[in-house]
């Protein structure tokens, strides 16, 4: 909470120098949002989010409808999960948390980079994953199954129906079969939006207690001051 404290201050001194269309700024990368369909212009408070987004509430860049929405509208954003057999609830759970994260997360502004897709102008790529957050996400995953290693890419999926079918020359098998490792499956799953860092190293929590401060907000501050730093010469 001291973290998210001050963030607030530097950005009530810096906001004279945001910039509407460029991020130049250090403030620029600790108050914003994903460029994307769902996400807010800028993060602040909801009076509540659903279930799984509830960490994000006090500073959040998704709507407490789109908290919502992405847990009871499936497909969301028309990508099945379920595109060979139904996801295990403790694997689904994870995916969800995921799906919080892009949605809801005020801290990936230092790590978006602009792409060209119907649902979003830019993504976030090579964020820092801790080591255990990703383990977490692969033991609960391992054994449910895909036909694909990289969801996120962009090819290899039939989008024919308008969601997201198995190509026919592919065949479903066991995550623990697709992918190497954890991190391998961390990593590649959605197109490199992540990497998997020991946790000794600054990194992200995909879920958290919010009633105890968001820990990634630090993380955050941090690579902000060196993306600014860095922009300035």
């Amino acid at each position: 909470m001291m973290v998210f404290k001050v963030l607030q201050l530097l950005v009530l001194c810096l906001v004279s120098a945001v910039s509407s269309t460029n991020r130049t700024t250090f403030v620029d990368f600790v108050s914003t949002c994903l460029n994307g369909r769902y996400q807010k212009i800028k993060p602040g408070p909801e009076a509540d989010l659903f279930n799984q987004c509830k960490p994000w509430k006090d500073r959040s860049c998704c709507t407490q409808e789109t908290s919502e929405g992405l847990h009871t509208s499936e497909p969301w954003l028309n990508f099945n999960w379920n595109h060979c057999q139904q996801l295990s609830p403790e694997c689904s759970k994870h995916f969800i948390q995921d799906l919080c994260f892009y949605e809801c997360s005020p801290n990936v502004g230092p790590w978006l980079v602009p792409v060209n897709m119907k649902i979003r102008n830019e993504k976030f790529m090579h964020v820092p994953l801790c080591e255990s957050e990703c383990t977490n996400w692969w033991n609960a995953c391992k054994y449910d199954f895909t036909c694909l290693p990289n969801w996120g890419g962009g090819k290899g999926f039939n989008w024919t129906t308008g969601q997201n079918t198995c190509p026919s020359w592919s065949t479903c098998k066991k995550f623990s079969e697709i992918y190497t490792s954890s991190s391998n499956f961390c990593e590649t799953v959605w197109n490199y939006s992540w990497k998997v860092v020991p946790e000794t190293e600054p990194c992200m929590h995909i879920w958290f207690d919010g009633s105890t401060g968001n820990p990634n907000d630090k993380i955050a501050l941090e690579k902000a001051k060196e993306v600014a730093n860095s922009l300035i010469g």
